[in-house]
């Protein structure tokens, strides 16, 4: 594994108790970081803290990122164990749900949006201005190639997963000359707990997509996550980075 140089820094992660986030938490670690594990279960993030505190200051914060007055709190806690935070990983979301587009109630629609897109607004909007103050920062948002692509049957997730991916490039544009830098990772069929429970027909037609012929691994995207959040990323803003074993055409 090479080291990215993140010497330290402080990085809130958030959906850091398993699968994508934990793994970047590792990662930011092993690379020199102290990290703020966000995540709205409670006994996992508290194992995930356990589990990583022998390599490296963590914290865990339980948090719900989808509501505005939680997430100004997990802020509030964070800041007062680590006053300058100089990454965030926008990570935490929700699994779709398989319907077409019109069979979505207005309920489920509303679900996957509050969890999927509300909530990277809501992190972003708690943490970046003191970034901007501060002339440096990294913004990653973990969005997913059913936003790039659109995914039938999956519609709202879609959705919200391609309205990250937007915001992430608008406001990338906005902060590109303030010293943050805030750019998107889209992965797909990444193997970690977030697929468990989708049927082996699901993912076989998943990774029939991919040219590299098998599933990714959350330390994959980890790698390209610690890199986008180093200084060694300087030229790249409002850019989406594909993730998808060679599905992306464009």
């Amino acid at each position: 594994m090479n080291r990215i140089d993140l010497n330290g820094r402080v990085a809130i992660v958030t959906g850091a108790a398993m699968g994508i986030g934990y793994a970047t938490a590792e990662r930011f670690l092993a690379s020199g970081a102290s990290v703020s594990l966000w995540d709205i279960n409670s006994d996992a993030v508290r194992r995930a803290a356990e589990n990583l505190a022998g390599k490296g200051e963590v914290q865990a914060v339980i948090v719900d990122c989808g509501d505005e007055a939680a997430v100004t709190e997990a802020y509030r806690q964070t800041s007062a164990r680590f006053p300058v935070v100089d990454i965030l990983v926008a990570n935490a979301g929700v699994r779709g749900i398989n319907k077409t587009c019109l069979e979505f109630t207005l309920e489920e629609w509303n679900h996957l949006m509050r969890n999927d897109l509300t909530s990277v607004f809501l992190t972003c909007r708690a943490v970046v201005p003191a970034m901007v103050g501060r002339g440096y920062g990294r913004v990653v948002i973990v969005s997913s190639i059913a936003g790039a692509e659109g995914a039938p049957q999956n519609g709202a997730y879609a959705t919200a997963k391609g309205g990250a991916i937007t915001f992430a490039k608008t406001l990338g544009k906005e902060l590109a000359n303030s010293g943050v830098l805030v750019n998107c990772t889209i992965p797909s069929g990444i193997d970690t707990p977030f697929l468990d429970g989708l049927s082996k027909e699901y993912m076989a037609s998943v990774t029939s997509k991919m040219p590299i012929g098998r599933m990714g691994e959350a330390h994959e995207v980890a790698a390209q996550i610690a890199w986008l959040a180093s200084e060694d990323n300087s030229f790249s803003a409002g850019a989406v980075f594909d993730l998808s074993g060679g599905r992306a055409v464009y």
